[in-house]
């Protein structure tokens, strides 16, 4: 498939995706429950020219940044010792499986009540619901890493930065796009939950105030804008990580 058959085809399922919700809303007929495609777009124009989507994006998205890079960094050191220690796997890995299976609404939770309604217990929180996948693919790229390349960077007595930016980093690539990508996708819908339970400005806190009026049109207009906004990170960022990622593999 050519790239340009791959973007037709994206185009055509969204149009889709636009036609079948506007049929069901014109099928329903109550822009209470189901306002119409251009009822939503009409509201987040307005939003957008009073300047409150605006704060609120920047907000939500500020945490989200804090909150992938703490994630990212932390996991990516963490997960790449527990790839190359089986003795520190070992001591974490039963720390690993609990954070993996302990419910996001948990920890959020608890990092309020013990630490308090502030931006730290919010960002911390979302830090630790990123943290255990990263650290797990992570883990599994460093376990799978070439002793061939360790053995020729000790022959020829690489210094420590070499070895980092041309043989772990290059390693490690794929596996740190896929934690990134896998992440991204998780981490804003937990910024949102953590906006919604505690925090007073954000597109979570307002999805919140929308649901107390139950006003369905403004929930989707906060809501879809930060979709909009996650997509244009997808598209712009995330795919061409990915796709300079697997070079290799066009080249062999």
């Amino acid at each position: 498939m050519t790239v340009r058959n791959e973007h037709l085809i994206r185009l055509l399922s969204f149009g889709v995706l636009l036609a079948s919700w506007s049929i069901l809303s014109a099928v329903m007929a109550d822009p209470q429950v189901l306002p119409s495609p251009m009822v939503v777009v009409h509201k987040m124009a307005e939003l957008w020219a009073s300047g409150d989507l605006q704060k609120h994006l920047i907000d939500t998205a500020i945490r989200v940044a804090w909150a992938f890079s703490l994630a990212m960094i932390l996991g990516g050191v963490l997960g790449y010792l527990m790839g190359r220690n089986l003795q520190l796997n070992a001591w974490l890995d039963p720390w690993l499986i609990v954070f993996l299976n302990l419910p996001a609404l948990v920890l959020i939770v608890l990092c309020y009540l013990w630490i308090g309604l502030n931006e730290i217990a919010a960002i911390l929180a979302v830090t630790l619901n990123k943290l255990p996948m990263v650290m797990t693919l992570i883990r599994e790229g460093a376990k799978s890493a070439s002793r061939e390349l360790r053995d020729l960077a000790y022959v020829f007595k690489l210094s420590t930065f070499a070895r980092i930016r041309h043989i772990i980093l290059p390693e490690l690539l794929p596996h740190i796009v896929a934690a990134a990508r896998a992440g991204l996708s998780v981490i804003w819908k937990i910024v949102l939950v953590v906006e919604f339970l505690g925090r007073g400005t954000g597109i979570g806190r307002q999805i919140h105030t929308q649901f107390s009026i139950f006003n369905v049109t403004g929930v989707l207009a906060y809501a879809l804008s930060f979709v909009a906004f996650i997509l244009l990170i997808e598209f712009l960022i995330m795919q061409p990580l990915e796709r300079y990622a697997a070079r290799w593999r066009h080249n062999a």
